[in-house]
């Protein structure tokens, strides 16, 4: 690393021991984060260290290690007692979880403060855990190198938000850039020693030496931190927004505005029990959405996107060989759902080439969500068969995916629902509606009912099951089987794909083997 610790330890690092000893790592024994910051300490559990890995665990302890720093200079007494209670309690939950040696990592409250080596070395006292206190502009790198765990390849421009700092670092074709430090942390702004007009003026002149370093910055901007989410929560109350997934929500510039105008005129109590934000989160908004009015108005981005992924997940992406790195999260992900829990693994890749010809224009992105759609088919087969469409949807739209936006969860989601119900009426998924495109909305439905009628071709992994072909133009939706996939060609089956060629308002022809 280069902030206060040498990434060329010859030990693996912050983490004692490497973590992929090859590039075609996917599943490790669980991994154990740390993140001991200004307003909270959090403890997150990968179950494994994959390109896309899975969250064993997670817990958040709001200790405010931060709070009145700017007066006293050192760490809240409260809080420093709360972390230290946070650690020892997380170390147990560790070793009963066998994640190995926990990874700690703490950032400005501790680093800043003029108790912080003494904290420190309180923990390894009490504890045997060893802190790792890194600095801003590594702070910075970490979080940006979360959010292109979750998104390769993205380009913008990354702000990480803490209770006592504010970071930002640029990312660009799957790297990290120019990256700065800011005390623009909510905390630090409560006890900021002037008027409201005055601290306004702080955070303009602030972001306006930010941008001096970094340059012009009108692409997308990512936000990372809790304050961030909570702000992004009460917007999407104030939008009536359907999908309660905060990663990877998007809001416009003229959002963020109305948004602010919207927490100006309620009182914290209200918002809280409007979000459902903790009370010890929602207290720090007012400070936080005062740096972003500001924020957006210096950089001027083209949107803004939240991102879950951050310090934590970066942490992993560090470890990650390149090849790994250029893999496609999502993908990844659902190729591990197939192999835990599909009844067939590796029959989602013979639907995926069996139904293609569907989606010959088919952009790359739209094919990647069809791969993604086969690989996890069959993957909820234990739920009971009445709520199988349904937990179907809900897993899609919910679940731990990374690399999609909303409207791909829903598209993705749609698809599945229809894998295993004809119809949609009545379903959860009215209240998503508006997501999709009726064109997109159609297209789901016909993924969904060609996975239906291709899973009744039941065969080995590498079984031909025959050929589809369509013809859009002449609406003819031509079925060739094999001769290995022919004796499966029964009632039920025929049934589906009538009804895949009667939401292709297409004429069926089937030919069989002589």
């Amino acid at each position: 690393m280069d902030g206060t610790n040498d990434p060329r330890e010859p030990d693996g690092g912050p983490f004692g021991r490497p973590l992929f000893d090859s590039p075609s790592a996917r599943a490790l024994s669980r991994v154990g984060v740390v993140d001991v910051g200004s307003n909270s300490v959090r403890l997150v559990v990968f179950d494994g260290a994959a390109r896309s890995p899975a969250y064993f665990y997670n817990e958040k302890i709001m200790c405010g290690l931060g709070a009145g720093m700017s007066e006293s200079g050192r760490l809240n007494p409260a809080g420093r007692k709360r972390a230290l209670e946070a650690l020892k309690r997380f170390k147990m939950l560790a070793e009963g979880m066998d994640t190995g040696p926990l990874v700690i990592v703490a950032t400005a409250a501790v680093r800043e403060a003029s108790d912080g080596a003494d904290f420190c070395a309180d923990v390894e006292r009490e504890t045997g855990l060893k802190l790792w206190v890194i600095d801003g502009r590594e702070e910075a790198r970490l979080s940006a190198q979360g959010v292109l765990l979750g998104w390769p390849g993205s380009y913008g421009l990354v702000c990480d938000i803490g209770g006592s700092s504010m970071e930002l670092a640029e990312i660009n074709g799957g790297t990290v850039g120019a990256r700065v430090s800011s005390q623009l942390g909510p905390l630090k702004l409560r006890d900021f020693k002037g008027d409201k007009k005055e601290r306004r003026a702080y955070i303009r002149q602030t972001l306006n030496a930010m941008r001096a370093e970094l340059g012009e910055q009108n692409n997308r901007l990512f936000l990372v931190g809790g304050s961030w989410r909570a702000i992004a929560r009460i917007d999407m109350v104030r939008r009536k927004y359907p999908l309660h997934v905060l990663h990877e929500y998007r809001m416009t510039p003229a959002d963020v505005r109305a948004t602010i105008k919207y927490i100006e005129k309620l009182d914290v109590e209200t918002l809280r029990a409007q979000s459902g934000v903790s009370m010890a989160r929602i207290e720090l908004v007012p400070q936080a959405i005062e740096v972003l009015g500001e924020l957006i108005k210096t950089f001027k981005p083209r949107d803004i996107a939240v991102s879950s992924y951050g310090i934590r997940e970066g942490l992993l992406y560090e470890q990650m060989p390149q090849m790994l790195r250029d893999r496609d999260p999502l993908i990844e992900a659902c190729r591990f759902a197939e192999q835990k829990d599909a009844r067939l693994p590796g029959f989602g890749k013979v639907i995926y080439h069996f139904i293609l010809p569907l989606f010959k224009s088919a952009k790359p992105e739209r094919r990647r969500l069809i791969r993604a759609a086969c690989l996890l088919h069959d993957v909820s087969w234990r739920a009971h068969p009445d709520y199988r469409a349904e937990v179907c949807f809900d897993n899609a739209t919910r679940a731990n995916l990374g690399g999609l936006k909303h409207s791909e969860r829903v598209y993705l989601g749609l698809a599945l629902l229809h894998r295993y119900s004809n119809k949609r009426d009545g379903s959860r998924f009215a209240d998503l509606d508006g997501l999709l495109s009726e064109k997109d909305r159609h297209e789901a439905e016909v993924l969904g009912k060609a996975m239906r009628f291709a899973a009744m071709l039941w065969l080995k992994r590498n079984a031909h099951l025959g050929e589809l072909r369509w013809f859009p133009q002449k609406k003819v939706l031509e079925l060739r089987l094999s001769s290995e996939a022919a004796p499966l060609f029964g009632e039920v089956a025929q049934a589906r794909f009538a009804s895949l060629a009667t939401t292709l308002s297409a004429r069926i022809v089937i030919k069989t083997p002589s």
